[in-house]
């Protein structure tokens, strides 16, 4: 419940402090008073948007403050979920904006975003404007008035969970069949490119073994006359004794003639030795590597049409080693055996998603026939409602439809037939209904609903548009019943049968100066009520028949 406002520098209102108490309430004024000016702030507090504009002229800031009694447990659910402490049985809102454009919004002094405000919103306070009675004609809102009064929470979140289900396996199913597409699409061009990759037979290693051959194949004349230059000096020409080998052999036999008179010489002569043997296989290995070179013009050729293949084929797939036109190559393997696997995959997809559908609509039926058992007894309330709302002669029916497709809300399409004359037929009422009866039709089922949602607090702006005399004192007195049974109801009205009913009365009025214009709010006394109930009697003029009348309405 409501039970406090405080609000500074906001649009018209300068400084303004008020209380609210259970039960049936009214707010009057004149137009322009500054009613909407309460409601729109009392929306930031649920988080509608803010604007700069509404700081009150030559201010830098603005505040917005109510305080809410809270009893309910789904209040503990809700700050648990939002990481925010409660504070016994009461909640505290607040909403703060600077000229500089900065907003901040607190609950319970704990910081928040604004999807916070407007989440613990929902649970506290319903404002009811003007606007709202075209909500009616729209399906959304019929159908949700049946889901209100249909006890079966958790047969719509498991549909809610099944169609999330089933539009997932949409989703699987329709991105398979586009992959498919696209690959097909592309498949004679994911073959050309792995004909072209497999016939470089690629190996980890090779393109260094065909760059080095490729180098050894250029210079091969240049490398064979090298190694038979190295092999002449080492080992001479023929039987001749110019070769390095052949030296050191000499060196050798000189060496041993001698070696028994030298104390290094045994030392020096196998030193000797060792390094003949080591100079005997390098001259071996360099003469059969000189025989191993040949002059091959076809090879070269070869070769380098195979590296000049490796690097067009880099180039293309724009990668800079022979690693990743490997991993290229499987990579195109792998999407071609998923084309040629693909027809499976789809199958698999097409029976989960028949599987969804299936255990969709199994739910969706079962919240069917909960909605037309709740349809039967809205229409029976609406009936009983509206009659002694000057509607003698009402019919009110619900019509619930299959679609043809599942939505997010179910299998049904809900229309609200109404007929307010004798003989007429039952059509849409956005169709047939008058600004008067869709008011009325609005206020039974707002009553209608209140005690199923357990809502703590209703605001209606006006609901009363288009009413007045008799009818208007039995919606005010619908209105005083809401608030007997623990809700606490608030009422914007200009009709004097309205204002009269209410347990506390409040007018909205504005003063003038040179430098302003400022909205305020008070409570009135009984004096005063009566007062402010003859001046909408009357009009500006004040007459004793008005005070009189006046009386007479707070009497009754």
């Amino acid at each position: 419940m409501l039970q406090s406002l405080s609000i500074r520098n906001y649009v018209l209102i300068k400084e303004l402090d008020i209380s609210f108490y259970d039960g049936f309430s009214v707010i009057t004024g004149e137009t322009g008073a500054g009613k909407s000016i309460i409601l729109g702030a009392i929306g930031l507090l649920l988080g509608q948007r803010a604007d700069t504009r509404m700081i009150f002229k030559g201010e830098k800031r603005c505040t917005i403050e109510a305080e809410f009694s809270i009893e309910d447990e789904q209040f503990e659910d809700i700050f648990d979920r939002l990481d925010i402490d409660g504070d016994g049985p009461s909640c505290i809102i607040r909403r703060e904006l600077t000229a500089s454009g900065k907003s901040r919004a607190f609950i319970n002094d704990t910081p928040v975003a604004l999807p916070a405000l407007r989440e613990l919103g929902e649970h506290l306070i319903d404002i009811h404007s003007q606007h709202k009675n075209l909500l009616l004609a729209t399906e959304d809102f019929q159908l949700h008035v049946l889901d209100t009064l249909t006890d079966a929470t958790a047969l719509r979140d498991s549909y809610a969970q099944a169609f999330l289900h089933y539009q997932e396996s949409c989703r699987r199913l329709a991105e398979a069949k586009a992959a498919l597409e696209k690959a097909q699409t592309d498949e004679d061009y994911l073959r050309f490119q792995l004909q072209q990759l497999e016939e470089l037979q690629l190996e980890s290693g090779r393109q260094a073994e065909m760059e080095q051959e490729q180098q050894t194949l250029e210079h091969a004349e240049d490398i064979k006359e090298a190694l038979w230059t190295a092999n002449l000096a080492l080992q001479g020409e023929g039987d001749s004794s110019e070769g390095a080998i052949a030296l050191l052999r000499t060196a050798s036999r000189r060496l041993e003639s001698v070696c028994s008179l030298l104390a290094i010489g045994p030392e020096l002569s196998e030193r000797l030795d060792s390094t003949l043997v080591e100079l005997r296989d390098v001259a071996s290995t360099i003469e059969s590597a000189a025989d191993s070179i040949n002059v091959d013009p076809a090879r070269l050729e070869s070769v380098n049409e195979w590296l000049s293949a490796l690097y067009s084929a880099m180039k293309k797939h724009h990668v800079d080693n022979e690693e990743a036109l490997i991993s290229l190559r499987e990579q195109i393997s792998q999407q071609l055996l998923a084309i040629t696997s693909s027809d499976e995959h789809i199958n698999k997809c097409t029976r989960d998603r028949d599987e969804a559908f299936a255990t969709l609509l199994i739910v969706a039926q079962k919240l069917s026939t909960e909605r037309h058992k709740a349809a039967k007894i809205v229409e029976e309330q609406m009936q009983a409602r509206l009659v002694p709302l000057g509607i003698p002669n009402v019919r009110f029916n619900i019509e619930i439809s299959k679609r043809q497709e599942p939505s997010e809300s179910g299998i049904d399409l809900v229309s609200f037939l109404f007929s307010a004359n004798q003989g007429s037929p039952l059509r849409p009422i956005s169709e047939v209904a008058s600004g008067g009866e869709i008011a009325r039709v609005m206020l039974a089922l707002k009553a209608l609903l209140s005690g199923a949602k357990g809502l703590p607090t209703i605001i209606f702006d006006e609901i009363d548009t288009g009413v007045s005399g008799s009818i208007a004192e039995r919606m005010a007195q619908i209105m005083r019943d809401m608030g007997k049974r623990g809700q606490q109801v608030i009422s914007i009205t200009h009709l004097p049968q309205i204002a009269a009913h209410g347990l506390h009365h409040y007018r909205v009025y504005k003063t003038e100066t040179e430098l302003n214009t400022t909205s305020h709010i008070e409570e009135l006394s009984a004096e005063e009520r009566v007062t402010e109930i003859a001046h909408m009697l009357s009009g500006a003029e004040m007459t004793k028949a008005a005070i009189n009348n006046a009386r007479e309405l707070l009497r009754s």
